[in-house]
């Protein structure tokens, strides 16, 4: 079940990056000269936003599965022993 979530989350991240790229071929967005219309600067705010919190829950999946390992804890220095006088 945990691999259907990755892969739908993958996949519904990927999918607002193809619209990305299709307001820049069809000329909402040009780079040079430099212009865009209101409708493709939000479309592609919206479109990113939406990618990346698709991606962002793939990276988390892939964490909790092993696929991409997790940063070793920081570990404290263990404390000397205390010698008791007696």
């Amino acid at each position: 079940m945990r691999s259907i979530i990755l892969v739908l989350s993958l996949i519904l991240g990927l999918l607002p990056l193809a619209g990305v790229v299709w307001i820049l071929a069809s000329g909402m967005i040009t780079l040079w000269p430099p212009s865009a219309t209101v409708d493709g600067l939000f479309m592609s705010l919206i479109l990113l936003t939406l990618a990346a919190c698709f991606l962002l829950n793939a990276f988390w999946e892939m964490r909790d599965q092993g696929i991409i390992p997790k940063k070793a804890a920081a570990v404290a220095p263990a404390k000397a022993p205390v010698a008791k006088a007696s």
